[in-house]
């Protein structure tokens, strides 16, 4: 009897379900080689004993009465036309056109190198554990306060915070002269320039009052802001692309894991946030010159109470950013831990993948 086409491929389906409890080169090395086992080899007849004969085309003998069929024949003919005879049965030749006994197919023969095989990849299957685990996970939980400082200061270096800031009430006026609408226009520039690829040129050829708005200097250290500011840029765009090639497939392999490497990143974050603010409110100055002193060892950003630079952007402007900046960190901090946080809901579904993993290792070992 000819087995269906939907029989043929339900053991294939079946094995594409397991795939997802281990990795896909592992998945395909186990399959392989349980179609291989699923060949059962055949046994030679004793000796003395008659061997059936069966054809390896299909019986196609009553599709082909039909067209043979005379009128009035019985419709008993056309059934007893589909079976050999006892004689045709006795005078068929053996597969492989030898008077001899049929022999096992070579395909088919399972020897011990190929079952050795198979064995290490059924264990292989079931012990499959997704690579570097542990430095996977820490590279998440370490990614999450430096993305999130760099998110936060990406959003504060903006000019809807430039105008809120220049329209503060409180904020210090320009003693030199420089109105609100002149303190935004150049403060725009400034801004704009530490985030485009545009020359030195951009900042040295604007002008104001007549005079070249900003010296040399100043121009010198804006570039070197623009060269830190996308150097972080970059680096946090491919810390994230890490990140994300770090979580692939542990959500399947690993369950629970990207969640517990969220969290412990949020609680650093919060830790690293905290260390900083009493750093900075046991000495504002210090912290402030230790940071220039660290991103701009040349010694450039010093300037005269009466430069641009200082005028545009006066000590209580990089006070004000930093609050700011510490308030979306701890925001986005929270956030985080709020929808990771490790309550009774997420652990129980953590706990049904994880039971469903070891449900398909078990069917792998089978």
């Amino acid at each position: 009897m000819t087995q269906g086409p939907d029989q043929s491929q339900k053991p294939e389906r079946e094995w594409g379900k397991l795939s997802p409890a281990i990795s896909s080169p592992t998945a395909d090395s186990l399959l392989s080689a349980r179609r291989k086992e699923s060949i059962v080899p055949t046994e030679a007849p004793a000796p003395g004993t008659e061997t059936p004969w069966t054809s390896s085309m299909p019986a196609v003998a009553s599709h082909r009465a039909d067209a043979l069929e005379e009128p009035g024949q019985p419709a008993e003919q056309e059934t007893t036309a589909a079976l050999p005879t006892e004689a045709s049965t006795a005078e068929a030749p053996t597969i492989g056109g030898s008077d001899s006994a049929p022999q096992p197919l070579a395909a088919s023969v399972v020897t011990a190198e190929e079952a050795s095989v198979r064995a290490e990849a059924r264990e292989t299957a079931v012990e499959d554990r997704p690579r570097w685990l542990a430095a996977r996970t820490a590279l998440i939980a370490l990614a999450v306060p430096l993305l999130t400082l760099l998110i936060a200061v990406r959003l504060i270096a903006t000019h809807g915070f430039l105008w809120a800031e220049y329209h503060r009430p409180g904020f210090p006026a320009d003693s030199y002269g420089f109105d609100t609408q002149e303190r935004l226009r150049l403060g725009s520039y400034g801004l704009d320039y530490i985030l485009n690829f545009a020359p030195h040129t951009y900042l040295s050829e604007i002008e104001t009052g007549g005079a070249t708005a900003f010296l040399a200097s100043e121009v010198e250290h804006m570039t070197d802001v623009k060269r830190v500011m996308l150097i972080a840029l970059t680096a946090g765009a491919l810390l994230f692309i890490a990140a994300l090639c770090a979580s692939r497939s542990l959500r399947t392999r690993a369950p629970g894991a990207i969640r517990k490497s969220l969290f412990t990143g949020s609680w650093l974050t919060l830790g690293v946030l905290v260390a900083v603010l009493v750093i900075g409110l046991l000495g504002w100055e210090p912290l402030f010159t230790a940071f220039h002193q660290l991103f701009f060892p040349q010694g450039n950003w010093q300037f005269r109470m009466s430069d641009t630079l200082i005028r545009l952007y006066p000590p209580q402007f990089w006070v004000d950013a930093a609050l700011a900046i510490a308030t979306l960190t701890l925001l986005f901090s929270l956030v985080l831990m709020m929808l990771t946080w490790p309550t009774q809901a997420r652990k129980q579904r953590a706990l049904a993948r994880r039971a469903q993993r070891q449900e398909l290792q078990r069917k792998l070992s089978q």
